[in-house]
């Protein structure tokens, strides 16, 4: 009876607050968990193939719980993995949801652990066609409802947006968890620049993966299906795909967005999801995504298909690091535990999942993105995307690396001159680099790093102020190359002088151009396609003007505290040197025809 009573008071105060327009305090994460509580205490584990249309077998993992009523039907949740279905990590999300009332069936995508079938590159033909065929499995099955969800984290994230752009009239929701909305920006080439750390990384991980190469302590490999005891089956897979180039050997040629890798033959415009948003609002599926301001560019996807997708979605924005594992908040101490906890927020999505896989109203309907703000650490939920209150201050580059509200007044050409440092780098363990614990964001104090870079600074703020959004940064400069990797980073700087990391955006000098033609998604900031077509060299010498958006960010910046944009033309632990030959000279601009200034997204105190 108390549980009900708390739903329902739930229910009414969220009907209320969803009324709301100014983004709100938030703490109902996991709010409904306790009215469904885990109702299961053991569970039963089936592996099997599924044979799809071709013939190609489909490795999957079925846990049901193991004391379910006899005639109870149960709705399921489809994980496909690229990292081997039976790790102990997905066991236990399998346990968790299957402790809860659903059947959780996780299979191997095509091409990898123990199914058969070649995987080329993500997101595939033949491997998001695999994902309705399962689906149709699951629900012939007699201990199934009739619904299905779709759930994963990271790659199997992504999976998940590929069933539901499947439009299986079964599929009802999904929850994939930092996901690649558009990977070509936010993961692999962010601002046009290849993300040479994390590709070959990551190659190098399914490459072994996919040849049965043993992990963890001790050492385990891919499991066999329960008609495949001694491997033979397993093994056959595996030598189909002995002989393919790794991920990294596609990534290589590319430059553009648009270009094809001859090992691929498709372009990482059909990678994204964002290539098919049309399937998804079709489907009308509702929607689940986690990201952070930490990982990769998840947060910039996660934004990006909230204003884009008029689907019912809960979105969340923390301070994690890759998976929600642990905190990445450089303003926190480090080792400060997940904010919520990782039981709270598999608790979310078990509200969501109640809410439409069993009809469970509970206040996880309508549409709602709730983010973290840094210093602040305060949950704070919208409905509307930017946040009501929002305002553009615009901060110029200044005189005597100052960066100052009051636009410059001299007309002749006042300049900051800069030689690319190749040698600089940002750390070794960064937002670009994602991974479990080993691979945590770390951001120490920047101010050594800022000195063999451009930056200016502000004076200490007269009051604290909070940036919520994409900062939009406009470069006027002169080069003597015609190419250039340009990256900028946006930090606090406290009164003992200490830099902490905030955000940083990246363009690639080629990119540059401002297009003109309609995005496939709304966007949030400046539009660069990064297509071959409007591919633009810079002209040795001449002034071009530079503008591209930075990673969006909620931080408070305090009273007293001063803002800094420091200004690099390398990272060399995380991209490649750009150009390959020569040491590029710039000249910023910062004179009244030519005025350099950084656009940030600034909240408004509540009247």
């Amino acid at each position: 009876m108390v549980s009900r009573l708390r739903v329902a008071i739930l229910i009414v105060g969220l009907s209320v607050f969803n009324s709301l327009v100014r983004a709100q305090q938030w703490d109902g994460f996991g709010t409904c968990a306790e009215a469904n509580a885990p109702q299961y205490t053991d569970v039963s584990i089936q592996s099997l193939y599924i044979p799809m249309s071709d013939g190609v077998k489909i490795a999957v993992d079925v846990v049901m719980p193991k004391d379910l009523e006899p005639g109870k039907k149960v709705p399921a949740i489809l994980m496909m993995e690229r990292y081997w279905r039976s790790r102990k990590v997905d066991r236990d999300i399998q346990t968790f949801f299957a402790h809860h009332g659903y059947a959780m069936v996780t299979g191997d995508s095509r091409g990898t652990g123990a199914s058969f079938g070649i995987w080329r590159y993500h997101r595939n033909t033949d491997e998001v066609g695999d994902f309705g065929q399962i689906v149709s499995w699951i629900v012939a099955q007699p201990w199934s409802n009739g619904r299905v969800g779709g759930y994963g984290v990271s790659y199997s994230g992504n999976t998940a947006d590929w069933i539901g752009q499947r439009n299986h009239p079964a599929v009802k929701a999904i929850a994939p968890r930092f996901p690649d909305f558009d990977p070509f920006t936010e993961e692999y080439f962010p601002g046009g620049i290849a993300n040479v750390a994390f590709g070959q990384m990551w190659s190098d991980l399914v490459h072994n993966l996919d040849l049965d190469v043993k992990r963890g302590n001790p050492p385990t490999g891919v499991k066999p299906v329960d008609e495949d005891p001694d491997g033979k089956l397993l093994a056959q897979a595996i030598e189909q795909r002995r002989s393919l180039p790794d991920v990294y050997t596609g990534l290589k040629q590319i430059t553009f967005r648009d270009d094809r890798p001859t090992t691929w033959g498709a372009s990482m415009n059909d990678f994204g999801i964002y290539s098919h948003v049309a399937d998804l609002q079709r489907s009308g599926i509702a929607i689940y995504s986690q990201a952070s301001w930490f990982d990769a560019g998840t947060a910039q996807g996660i934004l990006s298909r909230f204003v884009t997708l008029p689907n019912p979605q809960r979105e969340v924005i923390g301070s994690w690091y890759h998976a929600g594992l642990g905190n990445a908040d450089p303003f926190m101490p480090a080792n400060s535990p997940a904010e919520p906890s990782v039981e709270t927020q598999l608790n979310d999505c078990v509200c969501f999942f109640d809410q439409y896989l069993k009809g469970i109203p509970n206040g996880m309907s309508g549409k709602l993105l709730l983010y973290y703000t840094l210093v602040e650490n305060k949950w704070k939920a919208t409905e509307v995307w930017p946040p009501a209150g929002e305002t553009q201050q615009r901060w110029y580059l200044a005189a005597d690396h100052g960066l100052s509200r009051k636009g410059p007044s001299r007309s002749n050409s006042d300049k900051d001159q800069y030689t690319v440092d190749f040698e600089v780098g940002n750390a070794k363990q960064t937002r670009w680099l994602p991974g479990g614990d080993e691979r945590k964001p770390i951001y120490p104090d920047r101010t050594d790093q800022d000195r063999r870079l451009l930056a200016y600074t502000s004076a200490p703020l007269a009051e604290s102020i909070e940036i919520t959004g994409n900062p939009v940064i406009d470069l006027s400069v002169i080069s003597t190359a015609s190419d250039g990797a340009f990256i900028v980073y946006l930090e606090d700087v406290d009164p003992d002088g200490k830099a902490t990391y905030i955000t940083e955006g990246e363009l690639r000098a080629i990119d540059r151009k401002l297009s003109s033609e309609n995005p496939p998604y709304k966007m949030l900031i400046p539009y660069h396609s990064f297509n071959r077509k409007d591919a633009s060299p810079l002209v040795p010498g001449e002034m071009a003007t530079l503008r591209f958006g930075l990673l969006p960010t909620s931080v408070l910046i305090k009273k007293d505290h001063r803002l800094r944009i420091a200004i690099a033309g390398a990272d060399r632990d995380t991209f490649p040197r750009i150009p390959e030959q020569g040491v590029p000279v710039w000249s910023v601009l910062r004179d009244r025809q030519h005025a350099s200034y950084l656009q940030l997204p600034v909240m408004t105190a509540p009247r």
